[in-house]
């Protein structure tokens, strides 16, 4: 986990390197322009090509949603397409503003499509397919630009070639090779283990020219924007270099690739079209492009929340509201980032004169600086306070609608900003109605901000800095400029306004480096055991008594009545079961873990939760695999009588005629009769050729035994056969933990046990009988076997399985049980395989356990 860590911390320093060269870059490129030459440009780019530039988005975020309707049908799993294109467009939205669409909206797509049915081997597929259209535009682009421009190309690039010709039909041949194998090849194609089938021809053709379509609508809208100067370049040589600069953005991590793609437009195009004039287009485009749909994914949310208030709800958003409520943090808090970053980037920039001059007439100076130096910290405290919305803390909410309402009113008092203030207000009016999202109590200090969060503020921060250096590079900086209060003073309120926005964050970085360390992940000791019996005591769910064999961690929930348990293996904090204890602290309890995982740079895990808590876990942003189904017997219904028990009958009638007898022995005398449960043990694990097992499967060990009351079977006097006895709150449910028994027991002894059980339980007024898990096929055999398959199968053979039982849940059918699935939640998708070695490693003792028995 610690290497993990490490990696996460130096991906995220080599990003913010790149972003850090980038801004160099541009700083050197635009050295002989004035902020002023930049905000003329900006203000020159004309209305028709704003409204050509808005109409090419349109069509280019309908292309975008194609990439998904495609892929859904690559895996054969179509959706209604009003739920593709609101799914789409809000992920895309997204994901165009904070990172790019080859992210395919990350979570947000899992936990849509998992709410929709989709397994997550159907979601991989779907990513997996998306890429491969993806990339095929980028090919297909690139040997047509080469093909069409052999010469103008690497002269606009600056490639010391004369043509690109060659290397343009070497990568369309790569695409009519694609071609050739979706009509000729029909077995998969094996890579690493992961099997992909070819599409069919037709589809095959609709990614090439959806994708194509995609890259050449997006770079057609900067083209657009540029000065009509600018146009004695050929389009598909400026394609070339839009697409070059798009992929650099990518490959830099940097969200967004912002500053990258920029910098790399202008080093190529700068002898070409004029600086000031590049800029300008390039902030046209960021506008248009990026942040417009932004804002309308924002009213589309915002719309939702609202309209659930009110009686006669459209079907859209009926059935949206099943999965929005788990997407509407993670939105608000990118917006909310954004919002902070506008008011950071409007204080770093000289004001518009026209608009101070009026204000000047109605405030006096005072407000008009204090309102300023307000807005910047209000700017710097929202890239703060997202972070606590994305973790769904009641405190963000609060803070973040307080802070919106002072920076709006800041934006207008500063300098008439209405623009600013506008788009701060829409996602106030995006905030207010999703209030009930953010229910968590926790103190907004406990949990430190992610190596990427933080790097994303302290960028953010920084790049202001560089903007606000930028615009008054032609000022003469002296110690008297902080001191100066003038109306066109900008110079001096930017200075004043840095100092506070360094001074919050510095106390923000003191107060979290001054925090006690996190503990290390430990057993429990004698006294928590002791207070995780009382609670166990109180609880309905018979398996929380594992928590007391203390192999597992405890935390426990702030009041100290809840817990959960849980361990690690490999990168995954592995929780079993659902939190137990008071129903009021899970919810809280369960985000506790999630942060706790991330503190250790690992993977969130719930083993074997039931079906009432679903929606939980999905508010952690976790998706859902099926495990299988456990069998509960309900008692009242249970006897031996009728030609449908006659199996039954028959295995209680030949065990007692082989000298069975079955036994209940009390808590007080298990001490007693350890020995001969000892002797039982070692020849049960000598004659099976298996070692112990653990975490969701007990295992011999007597203090833990002597805790329970002891089911047995004894032969001529001699224990044969036992197990311990659970017993849930109020006589809800009993069951068996550890079952052992002999060689010298008579056969079907187990099941002789079974059915004693389950009569004396129901003569002691206990409503069910848990049989245990039954493992089913929760993942597909589909395209990507044999390798996902494989690692699937540890899945069906959890717990039970791994002492070789066939045809469980036809055994456990003899019984007539109600059957209730069993979830495990995780982050899902392509760490899937991964959590699945280290939950069956963590039961088997090891990895080595998993192939020995």
């Amino acid at each position: 986990m610690r290497l993990k860590r490490v990696g996460l911390v130096l991906g995220v320093l080599a990003g913010a390197l790149v972003f850090c060269l980038a801004l160099w870059s541009l700083h050197h490129e635009l050295a002989a322009l004035h902020y002023r030459d930049i905000r003329l440009a900006l203000g020159a780019v004309a209305n028709s090509q704003i409204v050509t530039a808005a109409v090419l988005t349109a069509f280019g975020y309908a292309t975008l949603i194609s990439y998904d309707w495609l892929s859904l049908r690559y895996i054969r799993r179509p959706l209604a397409t009003r739920r593709v294109a609101f799914v789409g467009f809000i992920a895309y939205a997204l994901s165009q503003s904070l990172g790019f669409p080859l992210l395919l909206g990350g979570s947000l797509r899992y936990r849509f499509f998992s709410v929709w049915g989709l397994s997550s081997a159907d979601i991989a597929l779907f990513t997996g397919f998306s890429l491969v259209t993806f990339w095929l535009g980028v090919v297909a682009i690139c040997g047509g630009v080469f093909l069409l421009e052999p010469r103008a190309t690497p002269e606009l690039l600056g490639l010391p070639v004369g043509s690109l010709a060659a290397i343009g039909a070497l990568l369309i041949a790569t695409i009519v090779g694609y071609f050739v194998a979706s009509v000729v090849r029909k077995a998969p194609i094996r890579i690493l283990g992961w099997e992909f089938s070819f599409p069919g021809p037709g589809l095959a053709a609709a990614q090439l020219v959806i994708s194509t379509l995609d890259w050449m609508i997006a770079g057609a809208v900067l083209y657009a924007l540029l000065p009509p100067t600018a146009h004695t370049v050929p389009f598909f040589a400026f394609l070339g270099a839009f697409l070059l600069a798009q992929v650099a953005g990518l490959l830099s991590h940097v969200p967004g690739g912002a500053g990258i793609f920029e910098s790399v437009i202008v080093f190529l195009l700068k002898e070409e079209v004029p600086a000031a004039g590049l800029v300008g287009a390039l902030l046209a485009y960021r506008l248009v492009y990026y942040l417009i749909p932004l804002c309308i994914a924002l009213v589309m949310l915002a719309v939702h929340e609202l309209s659930r208030a009110r009686h006669g709800l459209a079907r859209a958003a009926q059935v949206a509201g099943r999965w929005v409520p788990g997407v509407v943090p993670s939105v608000l808090a990118a917006t909310t980032f954004i919002s902070g970053l506008i008011l950071l980037l409007s204080g770093a920039t000289p004001g518009v004169r026209s608009r101070l001059h009026l204000l000047s007439d109605f405030l006096p100076l005072a407000v008009i600086e204090f309102s300023h130096f307000v807005g910047s910290i209000a700017g710097a405290a929202l890239l703060l306070l997202a972070w606590g919305l994305r973790r769904r803390l009641d405190a963000s909410w609060w803070l973040t609608a307080a802070v919106l309402l002072v920076g709006m009113a800041a934006s207008l008092l500063k300098g008439g900003d209405y623009e600013e203030a506008a788009f701060l207000a829409l996602v106030f009016t995006a905030l207010v109605p999703a209030r009930r999202h953010f229910y968590r109590r926790a103190s907004m200090t406990s949990d430190a901000f992610s190596p990427g969060w933080a790097a994303a503020i302290v960028l953010a921060v920084g790049s202001t800095f560089w903007l606000g250096f930028f615009a008054f590079k032609h000022i003469d900086y002296s110690h008297d400029l902080w001191w100066q209060f003038a109306l066109r003073g900008d110079a001096p309120r930017f200075l004043r306004a840095s100092v506070g926005v360094t001074g919050l964050l510095l106390v923000v970085a003191l107060q979290r480096l001054l925090r006690p360390a996190l503990p290390d992940v430990e057993t429990p000791s004698a006294e928590a055991l002791a207070r995780v019996q009382a609670i166990v005591a109180d609880s309905r769910d018979v398996h929380a008594n594992l928590a007391l064999l203390g192999d597992k961690s405890i935390l426990f929930s702030d009041a100290g009545s809840a817990f959960v348990m849980y361990g690690v293996a490999g990168r995954s904090f592995i929780a079993l079961g659902d939190p137990v204890g008071a129903p009021r602290e899970r919810q809280e309890l369960s985000w506790q873990f999630r942060e706790l995982a991330d503190r250790h740079g690992a993977a969130t895990v719930f083993y074997e939760v039931r079906m009432h808590n679903l929606p939980l876990y999905l508010d952690l942003g976790l998706s859902l695999l099926k495990l299988g189904e456990e069998a509960r017997v309900p008692l009242d219904q249970f006897s031996l009588q009728g030609g449908a028990r006659k199996g039954l009958r028959r295995t209680v009638n030949q065990v007692e005629k082989d000298g069975g007898e079955f036994g209940i022995v009390p808590v007080e005398s298990v001490s007693a009769i350890m020995p001969e449960l000892r002797a039982v043990s070692d020849e049960w694990l000598e004659s099976k050729k298996v070692r112990e097992k653990g975490f969701s499967l007990g295992y011999f060990d007597e203090p833990y035994l002597r805790r329970f009351p002891m089911a047995v079977v004894r032969r001529e006097g001699r224990i044969v056969a036992f197990a311990n006895i659970w017993r849930g709150q109020a006589g809800d449910e009993l069951t068996v933990d550890l079952m052992r028994y002999s060689p010298q027991a008579p056969d079907n002894v187990m099941e002789y046990l079974f059915i004693q059980l389950m009569l004396y339980g129901r003569t002691e007024g206990f409503s069910h009988f848990n049989l245990g898990m039954a493992p089913l096929a929760g993942l597909e055999n589909r395209a990507l076997a044999p390798l996902w398959n494989r690692l699937g199968a540890l899945v069906y053979r959890f717990g039970e399985n791994f002492y070789n039982f066939q045809g469980l849940r036809e055994y456990k059918e003899k019984f007539d049980p109600i059957w209730e699935p069993r979830y495990l939640a995780s982050p899902g998708g392509l760490q899937l395989p991964r959590i699945l070695t280290n939950v069956s490693a963590l039961i088997s003792g090891g990895i080595t356990g998993i192939v020995r028995k």
